[in-house]
This record gives structure tokens, C-alpha cells and sequence, in this order.
């Protein structure tokens, strides 16, 4: 378990779902990860917080256009959200909101990566993204699927100074030495149609357990639970459809 005060620029600090129902967003989450919420409120749009023992873990929004779909976006920890968009429109990236302030609580960007990946930067003010990481039921890992990583990695690299690290079937993307998010080939069971995507992994002791309890909850596993060299992984959809995975790093 890991309680964060602050992130170093180029680390990911947070995550949040667009949902078509918040309040059967906020019943799934809670009953799998006991996760509370913060109620919404109009100055924000109505974006909630989801709380772990009343800290800050991830966030919460209605979905904001028609045909939107219910996905879960990884934020990148940045110092100066201007000089970000402007390194994203200079290595290929698309800007699709410019940095806002939010308030007194930080201000944000949205873009796409050259492949077609969304995410966004956070520059934080009073809220410093993810109050606790690696405990269970926490965020604890972002992944690229990407359908060309050889345009990926030069462009994480000259956004966030990432360096990627690449071994058989699987890259790190290290900042000061230090893994900070991982990238792979698109699987090749998502359609065509759908783009490179970041999805979020939440730390689970049992993640076959835990995937179980989100079928029981009205999710759907994707990849049942494996093994791989660092521990065992499981890739499961909430009640509307957004992917997330489930990850114990612990030795087996």
C-alpha cells in the first residue's frame, strides 16, 4: 500500500470512468473494490470521486456527447499542462481538449496518441490525483494496446521523457529508471474498428476471485485470470462495458 502526497512529472497520478449511469457505476465498484463516492456536484459537471477509506482512487463523470462509449481514461502527472500540448502537437498527437483549469484543483488536457490512444495530463492543484495506489482494490498499473508501438514509443518519449524498455511481447516504459506503465501489441481478438486504448489495472491478491465477483455483479471476464513472469493478471468489463484489469504483482 502506498498513500501519495505528490507525483513526479511524467507518472500516472490518476483515472476516471465516463459512465452512462454513474449511480450503477458507483453500486458495482463498491461491492467489488468497496469503494465509496463523493456526490456530484453542477460547478464540476458532475463529476464524483471514488473514495477507499476516504481517499481519493479514481473519478467519476456522466458521458458528455451521444455515442460516447463508457471507457476508463489514464491521466500522466505533468508540471505545465501548456508545454505538454504543445510537445503532444509537435511529436504527432492530436489535442481534443486544451488545458482548463478545474477549479482550484488542477487543470487538464485531453489528446490522442498518433495510433489513436486517449488519455489525458493532469496538472495538479489542491487535488493530486490518486490519494493511494497498490493496496487492494487500487490503481496500480496503466497499459497501452497499441497497433504500432514503433510510433508509441517515440512519442511517450518525447511528451513525458518515458524510456521504453523492450522485451519479447511486452514493453515498460521507465521513467528515471523506474517502470511506470506498460506497452503491447493490440490483442488480436479486439475488432479492427476499435483504436489503441490505455486501460487501467487494479491491484487484486486474487484476481480469478475477483473477476468471478464482477460476473456476479453483472461484468464480464476477457482474459481469465494468467500467469505471466511478475505475478497473475485478469481483464474483465463492468456492468457497461469498460475494461479494466486486475493485478497481483506478488510471487507465485
Amino acid at each position: 500500500m502506498t498513500d501519495k502526497t505528490s507525483y513526479l512529472p511524467g507518472e500516472p497520478l490518476w483515472i476516471d470512468l465516463g459512465s452512462p449511469d454513474l449511480d450503477r457505476s458507483v453500486a458495482f465498484y463498491g461491492a467489488l473494490f468497496g469503494w465509496t463516492a463523493t456526490e456530484g456536484t453542477p460547478e464540476f459537471g458532475g463529476y464524483r470521486n471514488f473514495l477507499s477509506d476516504g481517499k481519493n482512487v479514481a473519478g467519476l463523470m456522466p458521458l458528455m456527447q451521444p455515442g460516447q462509449p463508457p471507457v476508463w481514461t489514464s491521466y500522466i502527472c505533468t508540471d505545465d499542462a501548456d508545454k505538454t500540448t504543445a510537445l503532444v502537437t509537435e511529436s504527432g498527437g492530436t489535442v481534443h481538449a486544451p488545458p482548463m483549469a478545474v477549479g482550484t484543483l488542477g487543470r487538464m488536457a485531453l489528446y490522442t496518441d498518433p495510433v489513436g490512444a486517449f488519455f489525458g495530463v493532469w496538472q495538479p492543484g489542491e487535488h493530486i490525483g490518486a490519494e493511494r495506489i497498490d493496496s487492494e482494490g487500487t490503481f496500480t498499473w496503466t497499459e497501452l494496446s497499441s497497433r504500432d508501438q514503433s510510433a508509441a514509443h517515440p512519442f511517450y518519449g518525447a511528451v513525458f521523457n518515458w524510456e521504453p524498455q523492450v522485451a519479447e511481447g511486452y514493453t515498460e516504459y521507465q521513467l528515471g529508471g523506474r517502470s511506470v506503465a506498460g506497452c503491447m501489441d493490440m490483442p488480436e481478438m479486439v475488432p479492427a474498428e476499435v483504436p489503441s486504448y490505455w486501460m487501467p489495472y487494479f491491484a487484486a491478491s486474487d484476481p480469478d476471485a475477483k473477476a468471478k465477483q464482477a460476473v456476479e455483479l453483472g461484468g464480464e471476464i476477457l482474459v481469465p485470470m494468467m500467469d505471466f513472469p511478475g505475478g497473475r493478471f485478469a481483464v474483465v468489463q463492468d456492468v457497461h462495458g469498460s475494461t479494466f484489469g486486475l493485478l497481483d504483482l506478488a510471487e507465485h
